[in-house]
């Protein structure tokens, strides 16, 4: 066990201690990085949503032809049990499919005989300080130069790494992507704008990942009446924007206060964070604490 995984962990049907869990070195995901992933917020010891994330993981095997090795109530059992072990009471787990190792290094598929690797463990879930919060982050704009199935939670995340790398490196928390002059999402995390009181959303296509906190914004802003778009975004709205946005489970709702060095928003609200991004996160709060720690 580690500060960040908790013993046991799950790897290809066993439940044992992190340090005596190994995988071949021929396993497809260390090879190509051919494999799929998927992260669920638990919260009180409840999982949140987990048939919408063990549907998304479905969608993200059958994108790239792979059986999974699970039935529903199979991974709900793991999940169960994983969450039970662990010390925390919020937890993320995570999930992880690959295509197995075969006895050969080959792009095609292996044969049929050859089994999907299975692994799964639990790490605490860490929301973001009240300090940060108060304050905003830095975002950096990038090109995004991903692939054009980025609605497939693949653990091919290179591209990702080095864009989030590249913010990292200029003292920022996150990179937002930008494709053919329109904003995407970014490295880690999807990404809201509002201008003149209207919220913006980009829209789910391939080349975004579907994020169930993107969802639970969208059902918030349904419920509280706010005034919500789901366009594509220009990087000129992007970049004139009143504030903006990044959310995922560990970000929640988090003001980008700072764009390329620049200050977000107009006035004396430039570079704070805004009212609305304010008012979505006590409506979050809310949510989280009325509906998501009660499974």
């Amino acid at each position: 066990m580690t500060p960040y995984v908790a013993d046991p962990v799950y790897l290809n049907g066993q439940f044992l201690p992190l340090d005596q869990a190994g995988v071949s070195p021929l396993d497809r995901g260390y090879l190509y990085g051919d494999g799929v992933y998927e992260l669920i917020p638990v919260y009180s010891r409840r999982a949140f949503r987990i048939d919408e994330h063990l549907a998304r993981l479905q969608a993200t095997l059958n994108g790239i032809q792979l059986a999974n090795p699970l039935t529903v109530d199979d991974w709900k059992t793991v999940i169960s049990k994983l969450i039970d072990a662990a010390p925390w009471e919020d937890q993320s787990i995570y999930l992880q499919v690959t295509r197995g190792a075969d006895n050969k290094r080959d792009h095609a598929f292996p044969p049929a005989s050859v089994s999907p690797g299975v692994f799964a463990f639990a790490s605490p879930l860490v929301t973001t300080s009240a300090e940060v919060r108060a304050t905003g982050v830095a975002a950096i704009t990038v090109p995004d130069l991903r692939w054009s199935r980025c609605d497939l939670k693949v653990i091919s995340l290179l591209a990702n790494i080095l864009a989030r790398q590249q913010a990292v490196d200029q003292g920022c928390a996150e990179a937002l992507l930008i494709r053919d002059g329109y904003l995407k999402e970014g490295a880690a995390s999807n990404i809201f704008i509002v201008r003149d009181g209207v919220l913006l959303a980009p829209p789910k296509t391939q080349l975004m990942l579907p994020g169930i906190t993107y969802d639970i914004i969208l059902e918030l802003a349904h419920t509280y009446g706010q005034a919500l778009e789901v366009r594509e975004i220009t990087e000129a709205e992007l970049r004139s924007a009143d504030e903006v946005w990044m959310t995922s489970s560990t970000k929640e709702v988090l003001a980008i206060t700072t764009l390329d060095g620049q200050p977000v928003g107009h006035g004396e609200n430039a570079g704070r964070p805004g009212p609305l991004g304010e008012q979505m996160w006590r409506w979050y709060q809310d949510f989280k604490n009325s509906i998501m720690r009660k499974g």
